[in-house]
């Protein structure tokens, strides 16, 4: 008997269990609004269906619009994070007010998705998503080290095919990397003749180029070659008065926009977004995995003096009137999707910006720095993407964190910010300790049922869901083979997935993707036989998105595998989800067999 795959069922049960309600006419009034460029005391704001139909209304409020009374608050545009890498939680940007991402790096399928969801009207329940898609790198450069094969250039003489190649893909801008690493961690770099190969090949075909460094001397090789903006700055304890002076002028020369992203640099730096991680209304909103990413750091140690020749760059950038941009490179240690920015805001403030600047540089200045339609204001026909806070951050930065409404597509945004405080809340009532088998034993595999002593059960489980393409089938093989019987796995790993999958999943919740406390368990053993290849075992529990994974090898015997649970780093075992065994993510065929699955005590 074959077996369906698992398809979009683990995606469905991960969404939030409220959606947006339908786009209305809303008249906020007699509310402090920021229009993206300056501060304004007591107007209204009238929104019909998506778009913003006045945003200095004076009349009388139309018949059956929803009032909403502004007393005391202040009305933003949406807030616009100007670097992350959007692989994962896109449910989190919209529940800080971050309407828009400007993505550096992420996997195809996930920014075409998006972009067909913009595209219909259909993106409503997250943030818009603006990408490079796949960043321009060396071979062996940065960006190849994430376990994906991506395309990579070495010569000028490449670039124009590979700029073309991105845009066909649905790239909006071309992101490069000139990025050497440091001691320990070393990496090849584009040279300043194929950056600028790559520079022109993206303005030829009517696309800004932006570019990735981490050293005073690549930005200006970047600037020079003329990169449309740098998408960081560059840590340091010092920057001589000529270094500082000669790198303002060049980039004010060349008209280019900086993103600093303070987030990263800080977490590069030792140091956490202790704002962030103190402020309860913030931390009511991340689950314990994003609550971890964000207070775990890249610095082993604080190291506060780093940042000083940050600081003292973007003072002397906004001097001279050199465009900052908010973005806070989400994704990584440190830091978190939408939480981050209200961060990265106060951080510019510490460097010299006013809080009317912050706000501008997470609002309009994005917007038309790299030609978003329709945001970033708040005027006749922009996006009613809105953000409502109480009190006012033109005079304390911090004041956006005290969210009151968030309307994504003239559309409040509360049913999910309200699903999402539940999950994060119910993670603190806990799962009573789920009792195993006296043999430990979970699968109970026969041709008329992949069945398990508890839990939802067994089933396929393939990457489509995420819009991959690879695809999987179960056969259940003669009992004769293990007490419990066997299960033959025949998968086809296809690319078109950041990290491509196919295998067999076991779910031990009461339904697929609830979580069931398996603490009481220590070592999870199976036997495994097959094509030789190199296969993974993926433990995923409810506190984060992203399976944790240990390797094992499917040989021509069988051949008892031993896994202690304390191996699969960041899982709580009292909250597991999912026990998967997969291909991949090498692309090709594979196939293998499994019997025996127990979870012992000991």
């Amino acid at each position: 008997m074959k077996f369906r795959p698992l398809q979009s069922l683990v995606f469905a049960c991960g969404l939030a269990a409220a959606l947006p309600a339908f786009a209305d006419v809303w008249l906020i009034q007699n509310v402090r609004v920021f229009d993206g460029q300056r501060m304004h005391a007591g107007r209204s704001v009238l929104v019909e269906g998506a778009s913003i139909a006045d945003g200095d209304f004076r009349g009388k409020a139309p018949a059956g619009a929803r009032i909403i009374d502004g007393k005391g608050r202040t009305l933003l545009p949406g807030l616009i994070d100007s670097h992350v890498h959007a692989y994962r939680h896109h449910e989190l940007p919209l529940l800080f007010g971050v309407t828009t991402q400007i993505d550096m790096f992420t996997g195809i399928s996930v920014m075409q998705d998006i972009t067909r969801r913009m595209q219909s009207g259909a993106n409503g329940d997250q943030a818009d998503l603006y990408s490079a898609g796949t960043l321009a790198t060396a071979p062996g450069g940065h960006g190849t080290e994430y376990g994906m094969a991506i395309p990579t250039l070495s010569k000028p003489e490449e670039a124009q095919a590979f700029v073309d190649a991105r845009i066909a893909e649905g790239s909006h801008f071309i992101k490069i990397v000139m990025e050497a690493g440091h001691p320990g961690r070393a990496f090849q770099s584009l040279d300043a003749a194929t950056v600028k190969a790559l520079i022109d090949a993206a303005h030829k075909r009517g696309k800004l180029a932006v570019v990735h460094i981490s050293t005073l001397a690549d930005a200006r090789t970047a600037l020079e070659a003329g990169a449309d903006g740098l998408v960081h700055l560059f840590v340091g304890e010092q920057i001589t008065p000529q270094e500082l002076e000669g790198f303002t002028k060049l980039a004010h020369a060349k008209k280019a926009f900086i993103i600093p992203t303070f987030s990263v640099m800080e977490s590069i730096a030792g140091l956490t977004s202790a704002d962030i991680i103190g402020d309860p209304a913030m931390q009511a909103l991340l689950d314990k995995q994003q609550k971890s990413e964000l207070a775990k750091g890249y610095g082993k140690q604080a190291r506060p003096q780093l940042m000083a020749a940050p600081k003292a760059v973007v003072a002397a950038l906004r001097k001279a009137g050199v465009p900052l941009l908010a973005g806070t490179d989400a994704g990584n240690a440190g830091t978190q999707y939408g939480a981050s920015i209200h961060h990265e805001m106060l951080a510019l403030t510490q460097a010299g910006l006013t809080p009317a600047e912050a706000l501008a540089a997470a609002t309009s200045v994005p917007a038309q720095a790299f030609g978003l339609p329709a945001r970033g204001r708040i005027a006749k026909g922009y996006k009613a993407d809105l953000l409502l806070v109480q009190g006012d951050p033109g005079a304390d930065i911090a004041a956006t964190r005290r969210i009151v409404e968030v309307w994504k597509d003239g559309a409040l945004v509360t049913g999910l910010r309200d699903a999402q405080r539940a999950k994060v809340a119910q993670e603190l009532i806990g799962v009573p300790v789920q009792a195993l088998p006296a043999d430990g034993r979970i699968s109970l595999f026969s041709k008329e049922k992949l069945a398990s002593p508890f839990g939802a059960g067994w089933m396929a489980a393939n990457d489509t869901f995420l819009g991959g393409k690879s695809t999987v089938s179960l056969t259940a093989l003669d009992a004769q083979h293990s007490q419990g019987g066997a299960l033959q796995i025949d998968a086809s790993v296809a690319p078109g997935f950041a990290y491509p999958f196919a295998g067999l999943a076991f779910m031990p919740g009461v339904q697929p993707m609830q979580p069931a406390n398996l603490s009481g368990a220590k070592v999870l053993r199976f036997r495994v036989r097959g094509d030789g290849q190199r296969y993974g075992v993926s433990i995923m529990s409810r506190s984060g998105n992203i399976p944790v994974s240990q390797p094992f090898t499917a040989e021509a015997e069988w051949r008892e595998v031993s896994l202690p649970l304390d191996a699969f780093k960041g899982v709580d075992t009292a909250a597991i989800t999912m026990i998967s065994f997969n291909a991949g993510p090498k692309p090709g065929a594979y196939q293998f067999q499994i019997a025996d699955v127990r979870l012992l005590a000991e």
